[in-house]
C-alpha cells in the first residue's frame, strides 16, 4: 500500500502537471495572437497530453536533446505544433522568447515542425497521415539496433481519413511493433466539420483491434489516465498499442470548445484577452509563468 507521504507527493505531481498544461495553453494563445495565424482548437485540446508526456512519461533530457537513448515523439498532426513548441520551450529545450516568433519569416517555429531547426523536433510534419509511418520506421530501427527507447506518435482523428494511416496501422499490427505507442487525439473535429459528418470513423476501437492493435480509451484531460495508459502500453508485448484520447477541442476557452470553426484560426486581440483571463483564473489556482 502506498504511504500517505507517497500519495501526497503523487497528488502534488499530478496537480503541478495540470497547472503546467494551463501554462502551456496560455503560451499557445499568445503565440497565435502574435502570429495572427495558426491553429487554436487542437493545441489547446492536447495540452494535458503534452504536459503528461514531457513532465512524466518521456525519457528525455533538455540539456542533451539528441542523446541516443532518448524516447522519440513524432508529431503526425503537424498543424498543432504550437503546443509542441510551447512544451519544448517550457521544458527547457530552448528559450521561451522564441515562442513570440511563431510563423514569422526566418523563424525556426514554422507552421509545421521541421526536423533540424529546433532541439526536440523529431520529424517533419506537414501532409497529414504520414507520421505513423515515420514512427513505425523509427520503432523498427530501434528493434534492429537492440535499443530500448520507445517511439510515441501523436496524431489526430481527422487524419484517419488518409489511406496511408491505415496502411501503416495494418503494417505495425502485422509486424508487432511493440515499442510504439500511438496516441490519437479524438476531438471529433477537422477543418471542414465534425468527423462523424465528414467521414465517420466509428466504431473506431473495433477497427483498430481488427488491425491487431491493443486499444486503450481514456479521457485525454485526465493526467493520471494519460500517464497510466502510457505505462500500460510498455507492458504489452505481443502487439502495438494505440491510445484513443477523448479530448475537447479548444479546452479551457469556452467560446472555442467543441467548435470545428476554431480548428485553423487564431484569436483576435479581444478574444485572446478573454481566453487568457479564463485560462489564468481557472478555479482561482492557475498562475502563468509566461506573463508579459
Amino acid at each position: 500500500m502506498p504511504t500517505y507521504k507517497n500519495r501526497k507527493h503523487h497528488t502534488h505531481k499530478i496537480e503541478r502537471i495540470e497547472e503546467t498544461a494551463y501554462e502551456l495553453r496560455q503560451s499557445v494563445v499568445k503565440m497565435l495572437l502574435e502570429a495572427k495565424s495558426g491553429h487554436s482548437a487542437g493545441p489547446l485540446g492536447t495540452a494535458d497530453i503534452f504536459a503528461a508526456l514531457y513532465w512524466d512519461i518521456l525519457n528525455i533530457d533538455p540539456q542533451d536533446p539528441a542523446k541516443p537513448e532518448r524516447d522519440r515523439l513524432v508529431l503526425s498532426s503537424g498543424h498543432i505544433c504550437p503546443i509542441l513548441y510551447a512544451t519544448l520551450a517550457h521544458r527547457g529545450f530552448f528559450s521561451r522568447e522564441k515562442l513570440k516568433t511563431l510563423r514569422k519569416t526566418g523563424s525556426d517555429l514554422q507552421g509545421h515542425p521541421h526536423l533540424g531547426t529546433l532541439p526536440g523536433i523529431e520529424n517533419n510534419g506537414g501532409p497529414l497521415g504520414q507520421g505513423l509511418s515515420q514512427a513505425i520506421g523509427m520503432a523498427i530501427a530501434a528493434k534492429m539496433d537492440n535499443k530500448s527507447y520507445r517511439i510515441y506518435c501523436m496524431g489526430s482523428d481527422g487524419e484517419l481519413d488518409e489511406g496511408q494511416t491505415w496502411e501503416a496501422a495494418m503494417f505495425a499490427g502485422n509486424k508487432r511493433v511493440t515499442n510504439l505507442t500511438w496516441i490519437i487525439d479524438r476531438n471529433n473535429i477537422q477543418i471542414d466539420g465534425y468527423t462523424e459528418d465528414v467521414m465517420p470513423l466509428e466504431p473506431l476501437r473495433e477497427k483498430l483491434e481488427a488491425f491487431n492493435w491493443y486499444v486503450i480509451e481514456i479521457d485525454g484531460h485526465n493526467i493520471e489516465e494519460v500517464i497510466n495508459s502510457c505505462n500500460m502500453a510498455k507492458t504489452i508485448s505481443q502487439r502495438p498499442t494505440v491510445i484513443i484520447a477523448h479530448t475537447i477541442p479548444g479546452k479551457g476557452v469556452d467560446f472555442m470548445q467543441y467548435k470545428f470553426e476554431w480548428h485553423g484560426k487564431p484569436p483576435s486581440q479581444e478574444q485572446a484577452e478573454e481566453a487568457l483571463k479564463q485560462l489564468r483564473t481557472l478555479e482561482g489556482r492557475i498562475r502563468s509563468e509566461y506573463d508579459d
